[in-house]
């Protein structure tokens, strides 16, 4: 079994030591970097709206949102800072898998996707993410891609798609989608977390973020990393949508899939620190988590402590 020896803790001061980039004083948005979330179905429109907004909030440049056609107008009201395209809807609410062709010609103009929020109807997220997975370009021309909640649900059985974007890509599962992705018990992730990511990091060929009160960041070649800082209050519904967004929105500005989990993690976790210090340790929303981002995230870059 795993020892937390094997775990680099994530601080500020190691955050210092891999400072995000930043644009410089002529830069417009283009420089910032453009995402595309792929998120949402009519039972939970509001995972695109969290993790549409974490890109922003994580300083991402331009965001797109593609979701199903009957939720488009009113997420495009909601959030007036995106471009929202509505898609193709399956019976059960999804996003139709035969959107794939157009989503990767989409995403072939943006810098990072984001794949997974809300999305509810499994079998056409297994298709669609599959299929886009292999349509999207390789290398430098393709985006780099984070896969969310949704997106995750196939590739424990098939994750040859996920090889052509070998180190390109971050999954962000919780325990119970770790034990779907490695075939195994949930009780199993619980009694090794750190073996559990290196396992599925290897077998992925991404980066791994393990969500739970300790959350581990492994890399394919099993570098890990260990954030214990968080708050019980970030354990609420849409929390994982904001941190998908925020870890989408840094990529996009051009952090390594690495170091935009690492941030990620940590800022999600300090702006649960920051509402538990002003509102209390429970009953804060996910989406006030996201006005906090910017603020934690210039604290962690400049202060000794990261306060």
């Amino acid at each position: 079994m795993s020892t937390q020896t094997d775990e680099i803790p994530v601080t500020a001061d190691l955050l210092r030591r891999m400072p995000l980039p930043q644009p410089d004083g002529d830069g417009d948005k283009e420089t910032r970097g453009r995402a595309l979330v792929v998120a949402g179905s009519v039972p939970v429109p509001g995972g695109a709206l969290l993790a549409g907004i974490g890109v922003l909030r994580a300083g991402a440049g331009k965001l797109q949102i593609a979701t199903v056609g009957s939720v488009a107008p009113h997420l495009g009201l909601a959030l007036p800072e995106a471009l929202v395209a509505g898609l193709p809807e399956t019976a059960d609410g999804g996003i139709a898998p035969e959107s794939a062709g157009a989503l990767a010609e989409r995403a072939s103009r943006c810098d990072t996707v984001l794949i997974g929020p809300g999305m509810m109807d499994g079998p056409a997220v297994a298709k669609l993410t599959a299929t886009l997975l292999t349509r999207l370009e390789l290398g430098e021309n393709g985006p780099r891609i984070v896969l969310d909640a949704g997106a995750l649900a196939g590739l424990g059985r098939d994750p040859v798609p996920l090889h052509r974007h070998d180190g390109r890509i971050v999954v962000t599962p919780h325990a119970g989608e770790m034990a779907g992705l490695l075939g195994c018990s949930r009780d199993r992730v619980d009694a090794d977390p750190l073996g559990c990511a290196r396992e599925a990091a290897a077998r992925l060929k991404a980066v791994v973020a393990l969500k739970g009160g300790c959350t581990r960041i492994v890399a394919p070649d099993g570098r890990a990393w260990a954030y214990r800082g968080g708050t019980v209050g970030l354990a609420t519904s849409g929390s994982g949508d904001t941190l998908a967004g925020i870890v989408a929105g840094l990529l996009a500005r051009g952090a390594s899939p690495e170091q935009a989990a690492i941030w990620g993690v940590c800022l999600h976790g300090e702006a649960g620190n920051r509402l538990t210090g002003r509102i209390g340790p429970l009953g804060f929303l996910a989406r006030e988590l996201l006005a906090e981002i910017p603020a934690a995230m210039a604290a962690l870059a400049s202060e000794p402590d990261g306060r």
